[in-house]
């Protein structure tokens, strides 16, 4: 039997009203990603600016480039070259990654653990916060991460001749741990959203 729609909002008590109010001090962690999104957009326009003044001539750009891309204990790259471009832009990359998983994090985790934010109908709202939950957050967080950790690994594996052979096992490894991790929750994800029918079902036939 349902309550009528016009029933009035049944009254929370004062400590359980005041655990459920207690959500709104993750407020200002999300505010503060935001500060740390900002930060990441001015990091991303720096080192693209150089990357266009390297390419235009600019002496100074060109040292702030390849002392970026350099890698301690190798010889320092002398010039702009393809394998340098290559390194900048995944960097760039990089930095567009990290920033797609903190929004994934404020947006997510806001409309998640605070309040909702009725962005029904609107024509920006993300195709995955309207079935947002905290394991499908874990996936995609898992997810997001993976692609991080594939950019850092294809940065070495540019430059393996760089690394002694324990640097490229161990990258390797926490590559695949992450990989394995996601795959984990996707499937523990699955197993708690579809349960496996009990065995003994008191309608099948003995």
């Amino acid at each position: 039997m349902t309550a009528p729609k016009n029933q009035a909002p049944r009254k929370i008590g004062i400590l359980p009203n005041l655990i459920f109010m207690s959500r709104w001090l993750q407020l200002p962690l999300y505010l503060g990603l935001i500060l740390a999104q900002c930060v990441y957009v001015y990091h991303f326009w720096v080192e693209l600016s150089d990357l266009i003044g390297a390419a235009m001539g600019n002496a100074a750009s060109l040292d702030h480039i390849l002392d970026a891309v350099a890698i301690s204990g190798a010889p320092r790259p002398e010039k702009l070259n393809e394998q340098t471009i290559m390194l900048v832009v995944l960097a760039l990359i990089d930095v567009v990654m990290i920033s797609n998983l903190l929004i994934m994090v404020i947006v997510g985790g806001y409309e998640t653990f605070v309040s909702r934010m009725n962005l029904e109908g609107h024509p920006d709202q993300p195709e995955w916060l309207s079935h947002v939950n905290a394991s499908v957050l874990k996936v995609k967080l898992a997810t997001a991460i993976i692609g991080i950790s594939s950019i850092h690994l294809l940065k070495t594996f540019i430059n393996a001749n760089l690394y002694d052979v324990k640097t490229l096992l161990a990258q390797t490894g926490i590559h695949v741990t992450f990989l394995v991790s996601a795959m984990a929750i996707a499937y523990c994800d699955k197993l708690m959203a579809h349960p496996a029918p009990p065995s003994d079902s008191p309608d099948k036939p003995h």
